[in-house]
């Protein structure tokens, strides 16, 4: 029996929110969520991006996801406060870019940080005894300077991880490699130079966004609503009034301080002030 009416997803914009660092919960909410928007049929998603980027293969798994979706529905990007490094990765794997005139975005480029902390060492007498198997598989350790040959063997790395984003933004956007590198050194800048550059294809807000979605997918801009793909709320914020809030800024803080101390000698994507 063929039912005569659409499922109301077919309806709907599907739209799924990418908050803070990037970092492997982030991949497994959105990659859930993006299977979710297959298996509902939407027909569009709207991807909203506010974050400063965060770790590359995590990153790249949820570029890699909206890539494959994108070839059964339309998806739209639209960059909020700041969508910079791996947050711009993200954004190449919708079709188009909507971004706020001020909108902090760009910021391609990778960034590796350890700790030096053999002065400190050595003032309170603390030193290690280290028994490895080759000669850089201590490499970043904190309680000594990188030798030259570690140096080389890290901005190499560096090197690969700057050329994949580079590539892919190039590809995503259909530039030239040679024209994304003329602005893919790190830098960032505005929503409006994003559009002259070319790294966006329309300013405006979110609302623009979802109606410019709509319209894609030939729906009434006037009357199509989102749905949100979100994580379920905790019990405690269900029942008792404020206390979503009260948690989240001690959450926050908490979650950065875990990103920080889980990524030390990681490459990042991720836009470092």
């Amino acid at each position: 029996m063929v039912w005569p009416f659409k499922p109301k997803f077919r309806k709907q914009i599907a739209r799924i929110e990418i908050t803070g660092a990037i970092a492997s919960a982030t991949r497994k909410r959105v990659l859930e969520a993006l299977k979710t928007v297959e298996e509902k049929k939407f027909p569009a998603l709207l991807l909203r991006i506010d974050s400063p980027g965060g770790t590359v293969g995590d990153s790249q798994e949820i570029y890699s996801a909206l890539k494959r979706l994108r070839e059964k529905i339309k998806i739209v990007a639209s960059f909020g406060n700041i969508s910079a490094s791996g947050g711009v990765y993200i954004g190449m794997g919708a079709e188009h870019i909507v971004a706020n005139p001020g909108t902090i975005t760009g910021s391609i480029g990778v960034i590796l940080r350890g700790n030096n902390l053999e002065r400190l060492l050595d003032k309170i007498g603390v030193s290690f005894q280290v028994i490895k198997s080759g000669p850089y598989k201590d490499i970043l350790a904190f309680d000594r300077e990188l030798t030259q040959p570690e140096e080389n063997i890290l901005q190499e790395l560096i090197d690969t991880s700057y050329q994949q984003f580079v590539q892919t933004v190039a590809e995503g956007r259909s530039l030239t490699v040679e024209a994304v590198k003329s602005f893919a050194d790190g830098r960032i800048f505005t929503g409006q130079q994003a559009l002259a550059l070319g790294v966006v294809d329309r300013l405006g807000t979110e609302e623009d966004a979802r109606r410019w979605t709509a319209e894609l997918v030939g729906l009434d801009p006037e009357k199509t609503l989102c749905y949100t793909l979100e994580e379920r709320k905790p019990l405690l914020s269900r029942f008792i009034p404020g206390s979503r809030q009260f948690s989240s800024g001690i959450g926050a803080g908490i979650d950065w301080l875990e990103f920080e101390m889980s990524t030390s000698g990681l490459p990042l994507w991720l836009y470092r002030p």
